[in-house]
């Protein structure tokens, strides 16, 4: 997966042994430490995680595989065979959505400030771990799950037929009432921001700070704070984007009387 993981060479074969090259990162695959293609076996063999190759729960990708079987099962089960096309795109939009805002909790909430109390701790081991070997994997699903939540929300608006009346705040009629329009076009709206600050001020930056992209001391440093102070927006936004998306239909907070 180069491009997305940064490149992967240099890695060298000892007797028996694979040592890959420090950039070497797997983020779709069941390996954990490379994604050389021809070292798979050996990594493969040395992976704990892997060691049972039939059991799925051993590997993410095929657990995420695994739960979509047993959701689209139970639709069968308990919905009937009849196709419902508003209710997958609601489907795939929330859980696109769990994988993005998850992730950015996670963020802000926990790998920020472990980072920070990693650097202040003279004595310890640091935060090139996480740098190294977490932030590139959580990265690319957090920015492509950003990604696959905004088409999911514009499939269900555009298939409900109340995507221009979403993004007018009700200006444009569309098949709902103004009032389903204004609440759902502020979460639209939000989201849509919290995209635009991910795919053009996160990433972009993250890609400096983590070496994928070419950059002197200074650039990190300025790339460490627009990236986070990005993030920390997208973090204080998706509290009311919540909200909205799902007052939208279940009720907001305060109502009028």
């Amino acid at each position: 997966m180069q491009g997305e993981a940064g490149r992967c060479g240099g890695a060298t074969l000892v007797g028996a042994r694979f040592t890959p090259a420090p950039a070497c990162v797997e983020l779709w695959g069941c390996l954990a430490y490379s994604s050389t293609l021809q070292f798979a076996a050996t990594l493969k063999r040395n992976n704990n995680l892997e060691s049972e190759a039939m059991n799925p729960l051993n590997n993410h990708r095929h657990s995420l595989i695994l739960g979509i079987v047993i959701a689209v099962v139970l639709a069968l089960v308990l919905g009937g065979t009849r196709f419902y096309e508003l209710g997958l795109a609601r489907w795939f939009h929330i859980v696109a959505g769990v994988f993005w805002i998850g992730l950015l909790y996670y963020f802000n909430v926990a790998q920020t400030p472990a980072l920070a109390d990693a650097a202040a701790d003279k004595g310890g081991p640091g935060g090139a771990g996480i740098t190294r070997y977490v932030a590139p994997r959580a990265l690319f699903w957090f920015r492509w799950g950003a990604v696959a939540t905004w088409v999911g929300g514009a499939w269900l608006l555009g298939r409900s037929g109340n995507f221009l009346g979403a993004f007018t705040f009700g200006a444009v009629a569309g098949a709902s009432p103004p009032s389903y329009l204004a609440v759902i076009g502020t979460g639209a709206w939000l989201g849509t921001i919290m995209l635009f600050n991910v795919w053009v001020l996160i990433w972009p930056n993250q890609k400096k700070i983590l070496g994928i992209v070419a950059a002197t001391d200074a650039e990190k440093a300025s790339a460490r704070k627009t990236a986070g102070m990005a993030s920390r927006v997208n973090f204080v936004l998706s509290i009311p984007m919540i909200m909205c998306m799902a007052g939208a239909t279940h009720g907001l907070p305060f109502i009028h009387s």
